[in-house]
This record gives structure tokens, sequence and C-alpha cells, in this order.
């Protein structure tokens, strides 16, 4: 009970700003939540991943989240977790400024959305917000680790963390910092624990790309690179969404450029994501629109960071050793009776963190590469940013002790079950560790970060 009564009090009393999304609708679409929300992408709220949590934020599918089998007990948890909801950055508050002063000077008023968008809505946002952490984000770790405190009982435990068996990493950028901070004060607050919990900011393990120097000439700064993104932009189906905004507007089409249609879709994102506002701004956009819109992101995403080059995903080779040296030495204590000592690792990082090691995994893998040409092919695709890369994403590998039957790893993204690529689905998608370890051999023994990443080691190579 006290536990639970520390629950509420989290919830009513400490974080009463995403508390808020209690009351305004039980499921779904409602009135508060734009028709195109599932289509944000990278500035999605993980609220549209987990549409259960609408109701409670503090809510946890235990029943697809059991142990493998009654004999098994977890031992070690590492969660890879995104940062919470950001402010735009400056780069983008820019291009929102500069279209909010084209509607304000030039749009047509016949519509009472446009007239509310120039009368009534007030362009806050500044240069100085630069992809800093909101208050919602704050609240999204927060929530998060209290769930996961539910989840996995026995691990992010009140026990763990004053023994300090629970480990926290993060990257230098404040998002990420007041992140970790965030998810602690999470812990701290359920359990009022007083003493001090240390975090470690590092970032060549949580900002891996910086430090990759083959990518940062390859494909960072390359141009070419995303040459199908930019074909995509001045393709037919980016065309009539940007005519549709002319046409929503009473403008001119010359008007309304790829940057000016991204600016109106972030607006009516980060409207969303930051205040839980349906605002005017999405007016703009039918559902043919946003997913148009989305495509753009996911091919960026996909040729940026994901499997359009080889040296996307082997840039994060350094966090997949980390994270396996940590499973490894857990499984070593785990099979000699002894008590696990790194319980929990928490490290906190980015999308740009998050999307090479699912990629370096070979999760949400399709058969054919997202192209400038088939957007209507690929509407099915599982490589969608959007489900997989909200605010606060995150990866999870539960080590699981299952007796004779040995270890086994568990992944979840966005606390979902995923399979491991090529290993069948038992029990509940969590093999033997040991296969998980013959699966990946070849990255464990060869994928050297300081190798892959030399610049001209190796020609640039794209994947399918």
């Amino acid at each position: 009970m006290r536990a639970v009564r520390r629950s509420v009090a989290l919830c009513l009393g400490v974080i009463g700003v995403a508390c808020c999304f209690r009351g305004h609708v039980d499921s779904g679409v409602g009135p508060d939540i734009p028709a195109i929300a599932e289509y944000f992408s990278t500035k999605g709220r993980y609220e549209e991943v987990n549409p259960y949590l609408i109701g409670d934020i503090l809510a946890v599918n235990k029943s697809v989240l059991r142990a493998p089998a009654a004999e098994c007990r977890a031992t070690h948890l590492t969660a890879v977790i995104r940062h919470g909801t950001r402010f735009p950055t400056s780069k983008n508050v820019r291009k929102m400024r500069q279209f909010y002063s084209l509607v304000l000077h030039k749009a047509s008023e016949k519509e009472s959305w446009v007239r509310e968008m120039k009368y009534r809505w007030t362009m806050w946002y500044t240069d100085d917000m630069d992809g800093r952490l909101v208050q919602k984000g704050v609240s999204d770790h927060r929530h998060l680790a209290v769930r996961l405190s539910k989840l996995f009982p026995s691990l992010v435990s009140e026990e763990k963390l004053r023994a300090g068996s629970i480990k926290f990493i993060t990257s230098s950028k404040h998002r990420c910092v007041n992140s970790t901070l965030a998810f602690k004060r999470g812990l701290t607050e359920l359990w009022a624990v007083e003493e001090e919990v240390d975090h470690e900011v590092n970032d060549a393990l949580m900002r891996f790309f910086d430090h990759c120097t083959r990518f940062v000439e390859e494909v960072d700064k390359n141009q070419s690179a995303t040459a199908e993104l930019e074909r995509f932009k001045s393709g037919p189906e980016m065309t009539r969404v940007k005519e549709k905004i002319a046409d929503r507007l009473s403008l001119q089409y010359s008007l309304i450029t790829e940057d000016m249609a991204e600016a109106a879709f972030y607006l009516c994102a980060y409207e969303f994501a930051i205040k839980t506002v349906n605002s005017p701004w999405c007016q703009l956009f039918d559902e043919v629109d946003a997913q148009v819109m989305e495509y753009a992101s996911d091919l960026k995403h996909f040729w940026k960071r994901g499997y359009g080059h080889d040296i996307n995903s082997k840039s994060s080779c350094i966090l997949f050793q980390d994270v396996f040296s940590r499973l490894d030495r857990a499984a070593e204590q785990s099979r000699a009776g002894l008590p696990v000592t790194e319980a929990v690792t928490i490290q906190v990082g980015h999308a740009e963190t998050l999307l090479p090691l699912l990629t370096l995994l070979g999760f949400f893998k399709d058969d054919a590469p997202l192209t400038s040409t088939n957007f209507a092919a690929q509407s099915d695709r599982s490589f969608r940013t959007s489900h997989m890369l909200p605010y606060a994403a995150n990866l999870l590998l539960v080590l699981f002790h299952c007796g004779e039957d040995g270890l086994r790893l568990q992944p979840l993204l966005n606390e979902k079950p995923l399979s491991f690529p090529g290993l069948p689905d038992h029990q509940g998608s969590a093999p033997l560790y040991s296969a998980v370890r013959q699966r990946y051999h070849d990255l464990l023994h060869n994928c050297d970060f300081e190798t892959e990443c030399q610049l001209f080691t190796h020609p640039t190579v794209m994947k399918g």
C-alpha cells in the first residue's frame, strides 16, 4: 500500500502537468488529439505508441510482459532511452517563424481556423529554446521510471537504488541530462530516497555519431547521402501536399516550399507534444498529407541513421559492445549464483543514438529500401519512426535466469516485446542468451568502433 500511495502522490502532487492527460479522452482520437497525431515521426508523443497510457499514464501491460517461464527471474535490465519531449531546435524555430509570418500577412481569412492562427495564436517559440527539455519531457521520464519499477520490481527497486546497483549514463546535452535527472527523481520520490544518486556523462557512448569520422564525412556532411529524400521532396506526393496547403490558405503555390510544409507540420506536432493542444495548424493536413510528411521524415532517418548506409549502424558499435559487455558480466555472475552487481543500466541519449543500434541489431528491416519512388509500396513498412522513436522511446534488454533452462534475453521496444531477427519466436520472444550471442557473433567479435570509423578504410556501402 505504501508504494501505491506514493505512486498516486507522484502523479497528483509532483507531476501535475502530465496528469492532466487523464481527463481528456479515454482512448483513441478525441477533440484534444489531432487526427494525424500517429504520423508525427520523431516529434510524436509516447502516448500515441501506447494509447492505454492516455487513460492512465502509470499503467503497465503485464499481460504481454510476462517472464519467459514461471521459473525465470529477471537478473539484469539494460535500457537505452531517448530524451523526453523537447522544444524545437533554433533552426526549426526560424522555419516556423517564417511560415507563421507568411500566414499572418498573406493568408485568406475565409476559414475560422485561419483567423484563429492569425489573431488568437501567438508565435511563442524562441531561438533560445533550442531543443531543451519541456515540462512534459520531465514527466515522460518520471512516469517511465515508475512504470519500469512496476514491470521489473525485483530490478528497478528501492533496495537496488539505495545499494547503487542502478547505473545512470547520459549524453551531455541538456535535454538528456535533465531527462536522466527526471528519471532518477521518479524513483527517489517514489521511495522517498534522499541520498544523491550519481550519473555519468558519456558522449563517447551516447553521442557516438559525433565521434565517428567516417559517418560524419560520408553521411552527415554529405548531401548526396540523402539524395532519395531530396528527390522525394520534389516529387509528386510532396508537390501535392504543398499545393493543398496553399489552397487551404488561398496562397500562390510558389509561396509554399518544402521547408514551409515541414514548418507547418512541426507547428501542429509541437503544439500537441508540448501543450496537448489540437491547434489550428493541424487543419492544414489531412491523413494522406500526414503520411507523406511522415514518409519524408522516415526517408531522412533511413538514409542518415538507418539501413541506407552501412556506417550508420556500424557507428553504434561502441554502444553495442558496451551493452553486451554489461549483459555478459550479469550473465557470468548469475550463472555463478552471485548477486548481479549492476542490476540496471539506464542510458539516456537521442533518436540518433537509438536508431543506429536498432539497425545494427536488425530490427524493423523491410524487404526493400525506402526510396523516393516507392511511397505507395511502403505503406505497410515496418520502418516507421512514428512507432519506433517517439519522445522517451526506449530499447529494453532483460536478462532472465531460468534455472536449468539457462539464461534468456527479452528485447522490448517502448514496453512491447520484440523478436530478435533470425531467431525463432520462442517462449515470449526471449531466446537463450547463448543463441542471441551466436546470432550476433560477427558483430561481437568484429564490430570495432575505431576500425569502422576510420575515414576511407572502406568504400561507402549502401544496403537495401
